[in-house]
């Protein structure tokens, strides 16, 4: 079983010049290491920007090519700039069985987007994963770091509800939807 995904908040600016520097000199001399060299800029920026990918393969003598074949063959990196909270729809094996289908389609009729799109206002974005380690929870969502834990397909006006009121970790199941 996985352990839950480490979402991150998108920061206002493009990295500086200096900070693609420092990561190109860390992981360049290091064989293979083009995956962990994206992977710590979307963490420092929230995705991989064009300019900071032809930067950083630039200065690790990696063709703009070879990073985009691991940028859009893995779809933890995202090349566009995700919603300030993102929503990751566990679709695992006990989530699927116990209706995340479901719950994928409410939160995506409630936000207006297709899974994988942000909302236009950059509020929110929605994703499915593999896994998020809550299999016991089933079915559940992750928000920023926060989980809805024993969903059924009509709660997802409720869990937008509860990230703008920014309520911590909670079980649906325990709470009344029509509070």
């Amino acid at each position: 079983m996985s352990t839950p995904i480490e979402a991150t908040t998108v920061k206002a600016a493009a990295p500086k010049g200096d900070m693609i520097s420092t990561l190109a000199n860390k992981w360049k001399s290091k064989p293979g290491s083009l995956i962990m060299a994206l992977h710590e800029l979307q963490v420092k920026v929230g995705f991989v920007q064009r300019e900071s990918a032809m930067r950083l393969g630039h200065e690790m003598g990696v063709p703009l090519a070879q990073i985009y074949e691991v940028v859009t063959f893995y779809n933890y990196f995202k090349t566009e700039a995700p919603g300030k909270y993102i929503i990751s729809v566990c679709l695992g094996t006990a989530c699927h069985l116990k209706g995340a289908g479901g719950v994928l389609a409410s939160l995506s009729a409630e936000l207006k987007v297709p899974e994988g799109h942000s909302t236009p206002d950059k509020e929110y974005h929605l994703q499915a994963v593999r896994c998020l380690g809550c299999c016991g929870l089933a079915p559940c969502v992750s928000v920023n770091n926060k989980v809805y834990a024993k969903l059924k397909p009509e709660d997802g006006r409720h869990v937008i509800e509860c990230i703008q009121i920014d309520k911590p970790m909670i079980d649906i199941e325990q709470e009344s939807v029509t509070d």
